[in-house]
């Protein structure tokens, strides 16, 4: 299976590096020089341009920032997908509203092409580990060929449905990581006005029954401010977006719980504007 990859950022660079490691045919492609450099030695190749990287490919895994950068990068006017051969498949690990990756289904599928949507959870430690979660919505024999890659850097590879719903699962598990992230920092708050001392209570977190992802990643990157700051701040406010839009549109069969999502979305949401809040005001200490 010939593999080519595009989006080639802190996640994706370990994922697209596990496939050629795996073994695979595999070719790379991203607009920034420095994105190629762990690439120059081998074993995946480099292509100039998305023509080059589209030729002749079994399989395209795309791992930009959103809906319209995948777009551009197969459908743009030198995109991946009008190289590609027919009956190819290309695996979107981006994660994008359901609609917008059918969306991208129905394109692709003028060109011959077929379609997964294949959200990745896990960051990029996993990544590197060949631990994410792979949630992969689509058909079942189209998965079952792109398996073998897939595991290269899955621990769990899950299949939700028809595409879209892999990015269903995906956006409630990001706004579900936002909502921890938002009860973590309130709970090191409490701990701090009760006395506590923070690495202590740091480490009973972690392991007790109260212990969560959001948890370790507010004390791995030391603080919310922190948070706010690095790529996770505009990730989980695009996603937590995606939910309320996913929500509102009601994308989903009615399951006659009106309220559903109401309490999630809500925490999610409480701190998306606390992140902007210390967003803003590192910028303005910064320029003042």
């Amino acid at each position: 299976m010939r593999v080519g990859f595009v989006g080639l950022g802190s996640q994706g660079a370990p994922i697209a590096q596990r496939i050629a490691d795996g073994g695979f045919d595999t070719v790379v492609w991203a607009r920034r020089a420095e994105a190629l450099e762990p690439f120059r030695g081998g074993p995946a190749r480099i292509a100039r341009t998305l023509t080059e990287l589209g030729e002749g490919l079994d399989l395209l895994g795309t791992c930009v920032f959103d809906a319209a950068g995948t777009w551009e990068v197969l459908f743009g006017a030198d995109g991946a997908a009008r190289a590609m051969p027919r009956g190819a498949v290309i695996a979107v690990h981006s994660t994008v509203a359901p609609r917008e990756v059918r969306e991208i289904a129905e394109e692709a599928a003028s060109y011959g092409l077929r379609v997964l949507d294949a959200p990745v959870s896990g960051g990029p430690v996993a990544a590197a580990r060949g631990e994410l979660v792979t949630m992969v919505g689509g058909d079942a024999q189209t998965i079952a060929e792109c398996e073998p890659v897939f595991r290269c850097f899955s621990a769990h590879l899950i299949h939700l449905g028809a595409v879209g719903a892999g990015q269903q699962a995906k956006l409630l598990n990001n706004a579900m990581l936002a909502a921890h992230l938002g009860i973590a920092a309130d709970v090191f708050a409490l701990g701090r006005s009760l006395g506590l001392d923070p690495g202590a209570l740091a480490a009973v977190l972690r392991d007790g029954s109260g212990r969560s992802f959001g948890v370790e990643m507010l004390v791995s990157l030391g603080g919310l401010e922190n948070v706010a700051t690095s790529q996770a701040r505009p990730t989980l406010g695009k996603d937590v977006e995606l939910l309320a839009e996913l929500l509102a549109a009601g994308d989903a069969p009615p399951t006659g719980d009106r309220g559903a999502g109401a309490t999630l979305l809500s925490t999610a949401r409480g701190l998306i504007e606390s992140l902007e809040a210390l967003a803003a005001a590192d910028l303005s200490a910064a320029t003042g």
